[in-house]
């Protein structure tokens, strides 16, 4: 497999972290998105929206994030990143969605280059921004880990959830928001940083990171 992303994409984590989970051995070709290098024609041929992760395998060429992370699941159902349980699953699922709909693409790359460009924004106005829709969506996802986790998301393990979640938190420190009233979810957090799969998986730890 050969996975095609940007270190600091939050899309992008949030796949390597599904990978690191399931034991999964693969490939990283980097594209960097400040320099515009997802829209090379040789990338955009791959995947014609030019944006990343996309995933090589078996001759197919796989996109959009939650696509690829539900075909992980059924490909390689062990570990399981879902419960067992449909209505649990749906859960998962839910809480997945609040970050990867709700969140993460009113504050990924391509938005703050539009609030500076067509609206003057500085980084501060950034930064509020991205506070913006953080926020309330880490206010409600405190409280369904309130209501389902046990050290994780959902339950005792990581789930589809936690891999959704873990990006959302290290973007929102680079935009400088405040996590303190969402002491469930930094527990989480924390258990990622001792987590092998969650470390292998963090940015910093990629072969393209600056």
């Amino acid at each position: 497999m050969i996975l095609h992303g940007y270190w600091r994409s939050g899309a992008a984590y949030r796949t390597r972290i599904a990978l690191e989970l399931k034991g999964l051995s693969y490939e990283q070709q980097g594209h960097d998105l400040r320099t515009g290098a997802q829209k090379d024609p040789a990338y955009v041929a791959l995947n014609p929206q030019g944006m990343v992760p996309a995933l090589e395998v078996d001759g197919a060429v796989l996109t959009q994030s939650p696509a690829i992370l539900e075909w992980l699941e059924e490909a390689h159902p062990a570990p399981a990143l879902l419960p067992s349980n449909a209505v649990d699953r749906a859960h998962v699922r839910a809480m997945a969605a609040l970050v990867g709909c709700d969140i993460h693409p009113l504050n990924n790359l391509r938005v703050g280059k539009a609030l500076r460009e067509s609206f003057g924004a500085d980084q501060a106005a950034v930064d509020a921004w991205a506070a913006r829709w953080i926020l309330p969506g880490f206010e409600a996802l405190e409280a369904l880990v309130a209501r389902h986790g046990a050290g994780w998301c959902f339950g005792d393990a990581p789930t589809l959830a936690d891999c959704y979640l873990i990006p959302q938190i290290y973007s929102a420190a680079r935009f400088n928001v405040a996590l303190d009233a969402f002491p469930r979810l930094l527990a989480i957090d924390a258990a990622a940083k001792t987590h092998p799969a969650f470390v292998a998986a963090h940015p910093d730890n990629q072969p393209d990171a600056d």
